[in-house]
């Protein structure tokens, strides 16, 4: 009887069900990263398969001497840092020009960014033809790059030349080329505003007052190196929602107090992206002096090695340029979190 109790309470018991299997389930975060890596992998691919190699060769060429062998071809003798020592201590022109790269850039630099800012902020104004105007101020970046560029380079080279010929007589250079002659154009038009005189009564320095009258003279080389930048603000300030905007209207906030508290603080991080940009395409660039400089050195009887330690140095240069870059505006960076 007791076997046939126990049967019928077990028969009664409703049988447990099975769980369910939980789903696994990733965040959009890391989906986001994933498709990242995703997007990425073929550079990657690329970098590692084709440009490490060469990167690794070319350290090693900074480190040695060439030597021709009988029967053609060269041999690769370590020579430690005398590559490097020659370009820091025997080269006469390597660290004057590397001055004047990073010197320039102190001051390009803001110019360009302070620029494209000013224009993203004017193109992104409501106005008829806003779309011709941005096109205008983009056209110089194409026209100013590849061939153009190029064929550009090699003409300030070639003036450069005939003013060494001439004996340092710009008269006579300036009437066989254009450059020469919009560079006089911008002195007439300086000496017509007389600005020196006007920097000289507010006892400034003959340096700055020197970099000043450049940045003036360089207008059109900072518009066309502003193409780009332009474009980038003009993305992060449609990314600002008009929201806020209307709010701050509402709140009785004049124009300047947005731009200050609204604009600036959101178009920061771009600021940041624009800087570090700038900095890169200045001392990449075909028209940079110290470029050209070791392009000549490279291009000289066994000067491959001497230039590559060049490279080498000026590489790490940049980088430490753009360090110290990033590591200023980052502290004034304000980046917007949003809940996930």
């Amino acid at each position: 009887m007791n076997k046939v109790k126990t049967a019928k309470t077990a028969a009664s018991k409703p049988k447990a069900e099975p769980k369910p299997k939980k789903e696994k389930h990733t965040s959009l975060d890391t989906q986001k990263s994933r498709m990242g890596w995703l997007f990425v992998s073929p550079f990657l691919v690329g970098f590692v398969l084709l440009y490490l190699p060469m990167i690794v060769d070319s350290i090693g060429y900074s480190f040695s001497e060439l030597n021709s062998v009988v029967g053609g071809g060269f041999e690769r003798v370590f020579v430690g840092f005398e590559n490097y020592s020659y370009a820091l201590f025997k080269d006469p022109q390597y660290l004057s020009l590397l001055g004047q790269s990073v010197g320039s850039l102190l001051f390009n630099v803001p110019a360009i960014v302070i620029f494209s800012l000013f224009m993203a902020i004017l193109l992104n104004q409501k106005m008829r033809g806003r779309a011709v105007f941005r096109a205008i101020f983009f056209i110089p970046v194409i026209v100013s790059t590849g061939i153009i560029e190029y064929i550009d380079t090699g003409n300030k080279a070639y003036l450069d030349n005939l003013e060494q010929m001439s004996g340092g007589d710009t008269a006579s250079v300036s009437s066989s080329g254009s450059s020469s002659t919009a560079s006089n154009t911008g002195d007439q038009i300086i000496s017509m505003v007389d600005v020196r005189i006007l920097f000289g009564g507010m006892a400034i320095g003959g340096s700055l007052v020197g970099r000043v009258l450049a940045l003036v003279n360089n207008v059109y080389q900072i518009i066309n190196k502003s193409g780009v930048q332009m474009l980038i603000f003009l993305s992060g300030l449609q990314s600002i929602s008009p929201a806020i905007y209307e709010s701050c209207y509402i709140d009785g906030a004049s124009s300047w107090e947005t731009f200050w508290k609204i604009t600036f603080p959101m178009i920061s991080p771009m600021i940041l992206v624009n800087a570090v940009y700038t900095v890169i395409d200045s001392f990449t660039s075909q028209s940079n002096s110290l470029m050209r400089y070791i392009s000549n050195i490279y291009s000289q009887s066994g000067g491959r090695v001497r230039a590559t330690a060049m490279s080498w140095m000026y590489f790490l240069v940049v980088i430490i340029v753009l360090v110290i870059v990033a590591a200023i505006i980052r502290a004034y960076v304000f980046y917007q979190r949003r809940d996930t």
